[in-house]
């Protein structure tokens, strides 16, 4: 399967192992919230967002009720901005009870070095003061640079820095998979990207 970005990139989950991993960090939110009550499920731009969508639908399977999903731009708090200044904002989205005294769960496609993950704390802090935050990753590859842990994770990937994690999913890319590419001669190739195509990104 060819990265879109290099061309090149060896697969390490394809689309069952996403869907194995997304039911698997499904059930785990229901085990540690003890139901789907004041559950909501808030995706960061840009793939976390249909993952949010497909755990809730998952989750609605098992409980029979829908869960609410949202988006979140954090694109002005990121400490990046200025040295990316181009980057194009989305659109956050909330359930018009808005998320105080909720459980928030943030939910992203890969983890890195925390960055994205602490600009989505502080654009969270501005929108309202939910009972409890937790994170949901598909994949964390390591090389934390700030004391962010992953609640649920899908995978967890060791990675090189001088590899890019590539992860496509079908709302976006047309196909799900996650690939490793192997980027030699540059020492940090993923500051700035989450994932290969991928706009926001956790440097």
């Amino acid at each position: 399967m060819r990265d879109p970005a290099t061309g090149a990139g060896r697969v390490v989950l394809d689309a069952s192992d996403i869907g194995r991993a997304l039911t698997r960090i499904s059930h785990e939110i229901l085990e540690r919230n003890k139901g789907a009550e004041d559950l909501f499920l808030l995706g960061l731009h840009t793939r976390g967002v249909p993952l949010a969508r497909r755990i809730a639908e998952r989750i609605e399977a098992v409980e029979g009720h829908s869960v609410a999903t949202g988006s979140l731009d954090v694109t002005m708090y990121r400490d990046d901005l200025r040295s990316h200044p181009t980057r194009s904002p989305h659109k956050t989205e909330l359930p018009a009870s808005g998320i105080d005294g909720k459980t928030v769960v943030l939910v992203d496609d890969v983890l890195y070095s925390g960055r994205t993950i602490r600009a989505a704390l502080d654009a969270l802090s501005d929108l309202g003061r939910p009972a409890v935050v937790r994170l949901a990753v598909l994949v964390d590859r390591g090389h934390r640079e700030l004391p962010i842990r992953a609640d649920h994770v899908g995978k967890n990937l060791p990675t090189a820095r001088s590899e890019r994690v590539g992860l496509h999913l079908i709302e976006t890319d047309g196909e799900d998979s996650v690939t490793i590419v192997d980027l030699p001669g540059s020492e940090h190739p993923d500051r700035g990207d989450r994932a290969v195509g991928d706009e926001g990104g956790d440097r």
